[in-house]
């Protein structure tokens, strides 16, 4: 065993008997993975930057499973500027330039922190270790904030595509100017194009625990998105976007604060919200 860790995924990094590294990945089988591995895999078969899978996944007992190249190397970029913020977005419009061309089942359910189109009551998805603490500790500009951008975002009206809905820092590894690797692809997502690019936009310069990017380099990463992919949002699309990155913001601050992380990320939802949330008209 090289390496062992544990998050949402448990991923085992091993060498075989004959020498060869590989990384193994297991997960709860909720139905994602067999979409999300076949992306993955259409991905690195047409050269962009990420491990190719070996296996498709298979269910072992409660768990789906797949095996794919072990792609070390590289720096996590770190820092929230306009333009790291560039740089990001240009990545993230070749990457959902690559994935529009695909054909496959939606990942459903969409991870949770951009399932803001869950049928559970009240505001959050239901997650159960975070429904079972004391959510007197959730701050009610949280919440609120949450309630504002999720009505917003539910009468989007917008086609779903397929994306990348965990876009941040450190899940991407560079050499140099270039990407080089693109992690995480159990959080594929079902959502309007706007929306995941909005919710990368304000996410993109988490390293550690989830934080919010300054709102200059969130218009900068949008800017720069549009471009990239060669078109331009709507003034609809714009507000969905401003409205999916600070749900995300909302969503991380709430589990933060229940699991008593940093308040960084709920710090600076607090700064900016008034502003993201005119521009969300929301």
């Amino acid at each position: 065993m090289l390496f062992r860790s544990h998050q949402v995924s448990v991923v085992f990094g091993l060498r075989l008997a004959g020498g060869r590294e590989v990384v193994v990945k297991a997960r709860a089988d909720d139905g994602r993975a067999g979409s999300c591995v076949a992306a993955q895999t259409r991905l690195a078969e047409r050269g962009f930057a990420c491990a190719r899978p070996l296996t498709a996944a298979v269910r072992v007992g409660a768990l789906a499973v797949h095996a794919e190249e072990f792609r070390p190397g590289g720096e996590v970029l770190h820092g929230d500027s306009p333009d790291v913020a560039v740089r990001c977005a240009q990545v993230f419009a070749r990457l959902m330039a690559e994935l529009a061309g695909m054909s496959l089942a939606p990942p459903l359910p969409n991870p949770p922190w951009v399932r803001w189109d869950h049928a559970d009551p009240g505001v959050w998805p239901t997650i159960d270790f975070l429904d079972r603490r004391d959510q007197r500790l959730v701050p009610q500009h949280i919440v609120e904030t949450a309630e504002r951008t999720r009505r917003r975002l539910l009468a989007a009206g917008l086609p779903c595509v397929l994306g990348h809905a965990d876009f941040e820092a450190q899940n991407l590894r560079w050499q140099g100017r270039q990407v080089w690797a693109v992690h995480d692809w159990d959080s594929l997502a079902w959502q309007p194009e706007a929306a995941l690019a909005g919710a990368a936009s304000g996410s993109f310069a988490s390293a550690g625990p989830p934080t919010l990017a300054p709102i200059r380099s969130s218009e900068a990463f949008l800017v720069a998105y549009q471009h990239t992919r060669g078109r331009s949002f709507t003034a609809p699309e714009l507000e969905i976007a401003w409205a999916a990155g600070l749900w995300m913001a909302a969503y991380n601050a709430r589990e933060l604060a229940l699991c008593g992380g940093p308040p960084t990320g709920g710090n600076a939802l607090r700064a900016q919200a008034a502003e993201r949330l005119h521009r969300a008209n929301a």
